[in-house]
């Protein structure tokens, strides 16, 4: 079996391992040694794809093509870059940390397992699709179990809140299988099979009136998903009431998927359609960025406060792509991870936090350093890298946004990028306020004197996040390299 293919397999085969167990003890072990095997599978990648590079100048790599409806040219198209290694690497991380972060989970655990890897799947199979349609399928896959998730073992709103972000992603669903069916019925202008293969796609010229058409409806359809403004507010609700590993794949993979469909879908197979629309959707992006950090500053639920910086870091991977240069892409792909594990890493700590104190409430919290150190210390960890600290991972993909938008010489885009940049400020406003008010001064609640302290595998998950957020700031280039050289023809098509 292809070494892609087993990104798909192996959940499969924990998910009906996960059928036959009966007590949590066995569905988290299998829950563990299943997503582990994925997570040395993806290390394993990294590695074979520098080899594969070495002799191999193919955009893409690994490529299995496999025909799955031949009257409508429908296939199991597969195959890799350097942005789809680096995606499934993180990924495979969160889902891990997941598992651990979820070692107590009693309620359905099974179920609950279950589930989690059903979304996993989704995502694996999302990042390594080259058919259009069998992207959308992997896509659909990885969203719809999150009303699940959140809906039975969420908390607060969970209902509701299930309920909002199940509509309001079936409805970008919709405007994305319309911009989809756009592309596939344009995809050979001058007659012949129509095809869903982006690479074959990616070889022709789809009429300029089509894709202003359809860019739109692509865009809109997967950056809804990456909380595009005024349509992120099923984020933050979701957020709030999914337990702490949902809130961790929902923020930290789930939402990737919007960056990289936009990456990948709309820009690469419309680039006149970006360039038409880029301008109209700079604006929004910039109203996100700004936005979210705003919000978050007014919120007193930890999670609330995490979940508008994920708006207001998202906004920002999609204003770098809507810059339409090679250094503002790359900067675009490093926030996606950057984020990605950082976010989770705070989604994690603040489980960590709620099933201590049993409150999210910040107002409530004071001297949590003295009695749970390692967690306050992960917390101002996640925190300086959020605020894009130098040496964590957040530094060198805000540089590259920045230095990338600024190429541009005229007003709009210069006025566009010093909002953008002043988000920062604020950032570090709400992220030292929570770290103030929540980590430093004297103990104000007396039940919070004895709180127990990381276990083991808290420890485990935590660690899994924090090495790459580290790794990623102190030692950029190999990654930056390698996502660069992946952002090569995606260059030569659009400028």
């Amino acid at each position: 079996m292809d070494i892609l293919s087993l990104f798909i397999v192996v959940p499969v085969i924990t998910i009906v391992a996960l059928i036959f167990a009966k007590e949590l003890k066995q569905s988290r072990l299998i829950a563990a040694v299943g997503m582990f095997l994925q997570f040395a599978m993806s290390l394993n990648l990294i590695y074979a794809y520098f080899q594969e590079k070495q002799v191999n100048d193919a955009i893409m790599v690994f490529t299995k093509d496999y025909t799955w409806f031949e009257r409508f040219n429908i296939h199991y198209a597969i195959g890799v870059d350097g942005i789809s290694v680096a995606m499934i690497v993180l990924a495979s991380i969160v889902v891990l940390a997941g598992v651990f972060v979820s070692w107590k989970m009693e309620d359905l655990h099974k179920e609950f397992f279950i589930s989690l890897i059903v979304l996993a799947t989704g995502v694996f199979g999302f990042f390594i699709s080259l058919d259009l349609f069998t992207m959308f399928l992997f896509y659909e896959i990885a969203v719809i179990p999150m009303f699940l998730l959140i809906g039975i073992w969420g908390s607060g709103p969970k209902e509701y809140s299930a309920m909002k972000l199940t509509l309001m992603l079936m409805g970008a669903s919709a405007l994305l299988l319309v911009g989809i069916l756009g592309i596939y019925f344009n995809s050979n202008p001058t007659g012949g099979p129509l095809t869903y293969h982006i690479l074959e796609i990616a070889q022709v010229s789809i009429p300029t009136a089509a894709q202003n058409l359809f860019f739109p409806l692509t865009f809109i359809g997967f950056a809804v998903l990456g909380a595009l403004f005024p349509f992120h507010t099923w984020s933050p609700d979701g957020h709030a009431s999914a337990p702490t590993a949902v809130s961790m794949l929902h923020a930290g993979v789930l939402m990737k998927l919007g960056g990289y469909g936009v990456f990948r879908v709309a820009m690469y197979l419309l680039p006149e359609g970006a360039m038409t629309w880029s301008n109209f959707f700079i604006v929004l992006s910039v109203i996100g960025v700004f936005y979210g950090a705003l919000a978050a500053i007014k919120q007193t639920d930890l999670k609330y406060i995490n979940a508008y910086s994920s708006v207001s870091h998202l906004g920002m991977v999609l204003f770098a792509l809507l810059m339409l240069n090679k250094t503002a892409w790359n900067g675009a792909i490093l926030q996606s991870l950057s984020h990605g594990f950082m976010t989770a890493l705070f989604f994690a700590l603040i489980g960590m936090i709620y099933g201590r104190t049993h409150t999210r409430d910040v107002r409530k919290m004071s001297g949590l350093l003295k009695v749970i150190p390692f967690i306050s210390v992960m917390y101002v960890i996640a925190g300086l890298a959020s605020l894009g600290l130098p040496g964590f991972s957040g530094f060198m993909a805000e540089m590259q946004i920045f230095v990338g938008a600024f190429e541009h010489p005229d007003m709009f885009h210069r006025v566009a990028t010093i909002i953008t940049i002043s988000a920062i400020v604020v950032t570090a406003v709400y992220i030292l306020r929570v770290v103030g008010m929540m980590l430093m001064g004297p103990i104000r609640n007396n039940e919070f004197m004895e709180l127990e302290e990381a276990t083991w595998y808290e420890r485990v998950g935590v660690i899994l996040l924090l090495i790459p957020i580290v790794f990623m700031g102190v030692t950029p280039l190999w990654l930056s390299d390698m996502i660069r050289e992946s952002l090569t023809p995606f260059i030569e098509r659009m400028l």
